[in-house]
């Protein structure tokens, strides 16, 4: 519904209004999207009766909208004492359809005069002005939770959190707490706060201690008198359920220096007894964890009255729920029977990644989670509707089947789909191709391939790395038969000879043809991409075929049903626990089924048009979006519009031709008014939210966006040890003042009419 509208009930009945609108009953909106109305059954002249929900507008208050279809009936039970509850989940009103604008960044690439060299919840909520005074509606912004795993920047990547509950202590918005009664302390932070927020990217791990430093003073200060108000008291229970092993778990970590709880000496396990204990108010138990307690009830009560001001402001405020967590997480300390912890979660090969990804997640025991109908995604995503009204599914293929490494590989090629219906070698030999398993399944490591992976070095590696098994073949020694031990053999050694030795030794171990079943011995599955590898190569022609007829009935075919009938499952219960706005993130290696799931469960998709769905197309058409969808330009894993017109000349010049309708040489770099109709495509397309990041909204003025383009990308997903440190050139007050700018974007939006 649109601002300014509002629902009536009208009915048969004359406490409904005897099918007279001017004597409807007004609804009240209770709850965020969800409208009531309260009637006397006492005054019904039958229990039967027949109504329908209508519409009213303030714009337009002698229209009134009609609801469609046939009239409602329902049956009331009219006994003393008693309520009767009828609930609907949508009332069918249609109108023209609704479209929005909007802007994603990550909350710590914020900036602004006064913040602490990192984005916060203050910065936030001066975003989200900034988003409504452009006419646009919707802000996204990347995962918001803890990470905080070893205190370095390696905690800087925010899709691996220790907590899918807990809120990161960086977030918060120091300017709005009470300042330290400690003078000279208080102009330390203050000078401090100048030096890090006059850095061009963040500084990580002193803007993470300098927060954190400063919340252990004020906590010192401040901390007795929050932790006894009604507030808190009221915060607490309501949220003890994941803040206490939570506070335990931080308390712990920095007790025994590592995250990795298996290696503490004690509390390896959390039960309901240390629960009990570090639940005591003013206990000796509690007092130890408290100012875990403190900094999540501040970040909570901020992120909260920002989710509140965008509401007022009419702004979207959308939230990105990553598919993992760390495997050195409170969940999986508290709830590891919810995960395959001999598992890591990945992602196959891609034109971004040739070995594929390896996030190093957990990946998850659906049969376990499923027997609690979801109960552990349910709270997870029922907390998140306390801060946001939308959000985006990260890597929405994982609830069909997730990319499944084994935990001794190091490269995403040795991973098989999970579940997925492996083939019994009787079916393997059906597709004409002979199954030797002992060939098939071990690497295949020849003279010839050495050779060719190593070069000088190969007289080296077959000396130290390899036994000699007879001929011309060989196998890894036992000390280096894993990608891991490989790894664990190299740490250290950063010389490039060390590393091509290395990642030849990774290349060995992949050259299989197929991998057993992880969990069904029997059971085989054909390595992804192996037909690039050296062990295809070495098939003869018809096995080839055989194998390629076999592998693309396996990726493409085989698991469809399979797995739609698993996703039905999960899925549903899900989307049902909150009224939240589902957005997926569904590029990669997408199964024929998913459009079939997003459409029943009405999730919108997400479309960019220089990564067409149509493997057969170059470029997306931007007229064939689907309503129900996400349009951008790029995400925070690929280069920027700027980034992305630089990386490849050739692409470019086709996409200046083709889709831009250039003739020509396509310029070296993008110029504003290029940008110009690049956004303005993208905002004209039938897609129900058009969200472009800060960067590509700034590629459309030149007189104020970065001089290279470079710096203003955020990850590079090739990179596992990729520092996330991407900060705003400008801050926010004086992106509120530029005019000319602010007004582009409110002419790009009010020409193509978005809402």
């Amino acid at each position: 519904m649109r601002k300014g509208q509002r629902l009536a009930l009208c009915g048969s009945e004359g406490v409904l209004g005897a099918w007279d609108v001017r004597k409807s009953v007004p609804m009240v909106e209770h709850n965020y999207n969800e409208w009531e109305a309260v009637i006397d059954l006492s005054k019904l002249k039958q229990p039967a009766f027949y109504f329908k929900f209508v519409m009213f507008d303030e714009s337009e208050p002698d229209q009134v909208i009609w609801e469609e279809g046939y009239n409602r009936f329902a049956v009331a039970m009219i006994a003393p004492a008693t309520v009767d509850m009828f609930e609907y989940s949508e009332v069918k009103i249609y109108q023209k359809q609704w479209k929005a604008a909007g802007t994603v960044i990550p909350v710590f690439s914020l900036r602004s005069k006064d913040d602490f060299g990192v984005g916060d919840f203050g910065d936030l909520r001066k975003m989200i002005d900034w988003v409504a005074k452009t006419h646009q509606r919707v802000l996204q912004i990347l995962p918001i939770n803890d990470t905080t795993i070893t205190h370095t920047w390696t905690d800087s990547y925010p899709y691996n959190s220790i907590s899918v509950y807990a809120l990161h202590p960086m977030y918060v918005d120091l300017r709005v707490l009470p300042q330290l009664k400690d003078a000279a302390k208080q102009k330390n932070y203050a000078t401090l706060q100048k030096e890090l927020n006059g850095l061009q990217q963040i500084d990580y791990e002193r803007v993470n201690k300098a927060k954190f430093d400063y919340l252990e003073d004020l906590f010192a200060q401040e901390g007795k008198y929050t932790l006894d108000t009604e507030a808190f008291k009221m915060f607490f229970e309501s949220n003890k359920e994941w803040l206490v092993p939570y506070a335990a778990f931080c308390y712990y970590r920095d007790k025994y220096g590592t995250s990795k709880f298996e290696q503490w000496p004690e509390h390896r396990s959390f039960d309901n007894k240390q629960r009990e204990h570090l639940s005591i108010m003013g206990g000796k138990e509690f007092k130890q964890v408290a100012i875990y307690y403190f900094i999540q009830y501040i970040l909570d009560k901020q992120m909260i009255e920002v989710h509140n001001h965008a509401r007022n402001k009419g702004v979207i405020l959308k939230g990105d729920i990553p598919i993992g967590i760390s495997p050195d997480s409170v969940e999986t300390w508290i709830e590891p029977y919810y995960f395959n912890l001999n598992g890591q979660a990945g992602a196959p090969p891609d034109p971004f990644s040739i070995n594929g990804q390896n996030w190093g997640f957990p990946t998850y025991d659906w049969d376990t989670i499923l027997k609690d109908h979801c109960k552990w995604w349910r709270n997870r995503l029922t907390k998140m509707a306390q801060y946001f009204d939308a959000y985006r599914i990260d890597h929405v293929l994982g609830f069909f089947r997730i990319w499944e490494i084994p935990i001794n590989a190091v490269y995403g090629l040795l991973g098989q789909f999970s579940p997925s219906l492996g083939l019994t070698p009787e079916e393997i030999n059906y597709f004409g191709l002979n199954f030797r398993e002992e060939l098939f399944t071990q690497p295949l490591i020849t003279d010839w391939i050495v050779d060719k992976i190593f070069g000088k070095w190969a007289d080296k590696v077959r000396k130290t790395y390899l036994d000699h098994m007879h001929d011309d073949r060989y196998k890894m020694k036992n000390e280096y038969d894993t990608q891991r031990k490989v790894e664990a053999a190299f740490a250290g050694k950063i010389s490039d000879d060390d590393k091509c030795i290395r990642d030849g030794l990774y290349s060995l171990i992949s050259n299989v043809l197929f991998l057993r079943d992880h969990k069904c011995p029997g059971y085989f599955h054909p390595r992804i991409a192996v037909q690039s590898d050296y062990v295809f190569s070495l098939l003869d022609d018809n096995e080839k075929k055989a194998f390629d007829r076999l592998y693309d009935d396996y990726y493409y075919e085989r698991n469809n049903q399979f797995w739609y009938e698993k996703v039905m499952k999960k899925l549903p219960l899900l989307m049902q626990s909150t009224h939240m706005l589902a957005c997926a993130e569904d590029l990669g290696m997408v199964p024929a089924c998913l459009p079939w799931v997003m459409n029943e469960l009405r999730i919108l998709s997400l479309e960019i048009q220089s990564m067409p769905k149509n493997p057969y197309a170059e470029f997306s058409l931007l007229s064939s979006n689907p309503y129900r969808s996400v349009c951008t330009i790029s995400t925070h894993d690929m280069p920027t519009l700027r980034g992305w017109w630089k990386e490849d000349s050739k692409r470019t010049q086709r996409y200046y031709n083709t889709v831009l309708c250039r003739s020509g040489d396509a310029p070296k770099d993008l110029s504003g008014t290029l940008a110009r109709d690049i956004v303005q495509q993208h905002l004209m397309c039938p897609s129900m939210l058009c969200i472009l990041s800060l960067q590509d909204w700034l590629s459309i003025d030149e007189k104020i966006r970065l001089a290279d383009p470079d710096r203003e990308r955020i990850n590079i997903p090739a990179n596992p040890h990729h520092y996330w440190r991407y900060r705003m050139h400008l801050n926010i007050e004086d992106l509120m003042k530029n005019e000319e700018f602010n007004g582009m974007i409110i002419s790009l939006i009010d020409q193509v009419g978005i809402l």
